[in-house]
């Protein structure tokens, strides 16, 4: 987001700026990034600068917020994603690991900028934010690297701009005929953030055995004189079989705190376009990392990929009407992995409450909640009353 301007290092006592790689070590050549590792953070200083470097989403490059130099990502742009991780391995290996330490990420953790010494706070599972002060974008290190954490499989970049988000928004609530109309002005001075969100993604091949019945209708004549009449039965007979369904990516919300049906909503995510991690995507972003992880996340993949399955089933049973008395679904190739997908949020406390409007950040999507406005539901139902009894006294003054 090339729009919000980066700030420049503080001066030394001579009143010049010092070099991007003091008093720091960068990080190796996969990533414009330098390490703090008194605070275990990393920023991205621009080598001409000396400002911050932001992922735009525009032109899909680091860009310095203050001189506007792009630099290249150090990942190449068509890089593709790895192999997924062996889901039942990584559950055990992740149970040994859950006994090792860790970042803590249920509380606070506060860190100072070291770009203008402010202090930054960050809550809970949140890994990448901005300095309150200056700006600078700031990610956690010591979650990137913690052992006892799983690690970051791919990114879906941003490619919806704040420009285009906003105008999906304004769409969106001006479309919501009984919204109150303090909430579409509210709307535009709420909370509003592009913040890559935890996600699981989830691979499968399945094979379920399953009996059941089938039922076929039929008519009869029954009945005689003026009694006489068709009906429809169903005739019953046992069925056994057994149905294949492959699962592919299906995608899985790691985060508390948004709600999961509007989420799921967004989907299809264009999986196609999701690169290997790197942290440059993220710079300049609200990022955070899994609240629930690979093993607690798969109860909500198994029970889509069961109603799915169950579909199948009941396609391979055929006739007008089918049973399921009892399935085994066997599990093969059972794969996942962690990724990062880009949401725009915008949040408004209205009388009150809060409403989350979540926009797809890959392809515009949008859905959320909104207030309903009592007095337009009121005038809706009065004008509806009125319209219906016009129609009535004009239908009685025709003779009708």
């Amino acid at each position: 987001m090339s729009d919000v301007a980066g700030s420049p290092p503080p001066l030394d006592p001579d009143g010049v700026p010092p070099p991007p790689s003091s008093p720091l070590a960068s990080e190796p050549e996969a990533t414009h990034a330098l390490h703090h590792g008194t605070q275990a953070t990393r920023t991205y200083p621009c080598t001409r600068c000396g400002g911050e470097l932001v992922f735009d989403i525009g032109v899909q490059q680091l860009t310095c917020g203050h001189c506007g130099d792009v630099q290249e990502l150090r990942q190449a742009q068509d890089a593709a994603l790895g192999p997924k991780h062996d889901f039942r391995q990584a559950v055990a290996e992740q149970g040994r690991r859950a006994a090792e330490a860790g970042p803590q990420l249920s509380g606070e953790k506060e860190v100072v900028c070291q770009n203008c010494g402010g202090h930054t706070t960050f809550t809970g599972t949140l890994t990448a934010t901005r300095c309150p002060y200056c700006a600078t974008p700031i990610q956690r290190d010591d979650v990137h690297d913690a052992p006892s954490r799983l690690p970051v499989d791919g990114v879906l970049p941003f490619s919806v701009d704040e420009k285009a988000a906003k105008a999906a928004l304004e769409k969106w609530v001006k479309s919501r005929w009984f919204a109150p109309r303090e909430f579409k002005t509210y709307s535009s001075a709420g909370s509003f953030a592009s913040v890559y969100t935890a996600y699981f993604s989830y691979d499968a091949d399945t094979t379920t055995r399953y009996r059941g019945k089938r039922g076929d209708d039929y008519t009869v004549t029954v009945g005689s004189g003026d009694n006489k009449r068709t009906e429809t039965r169903t005739r019953w007979r046992n069925v056994s079989g057994q149905v294949a369904d492959d699962f592919a990516d299906l995608t899985v919300l790691a985060n508390d705190g948004l709600d999961r049906g509007h989420a799921t909503a967004l989907e299809p995510w264009p999986v196609d376009r999701i690169r290997p991690f790197s942290p440059e995507y993220v710079a300049g972003h609200l990022c955070r990392t899994y609240d629930q992880d690979a093993e607690a996340c798969f109860g909500e993949a198994e029970q889509r990929m069961e109603r799915e399955i169950e579909s199948t089933i009941r396609r391979d049973i055929g006739g007008d009407h089918q049973r399921i008395t009892s399935k085994k679904i066997d599990y093969r190739n059972l794969a996942f992995a962690h990724l990062l997908l880009p949401l725009w949020l915008l949040t408004v406390i209205f009388d009150g409450r809060p409403f989350q409007v979540v926009i797809n950040g890959a392809t515009g999507e949008v859905h959320g909640d909104r207030p309903y406005s009592k007095v337009k539901i009121a005038f809706a139902v009065l004008v509806a009353l009125i319209v219906v009894v016009a129609a009535w006294l004009i239908y009685r003054s025709t003779g009708g």
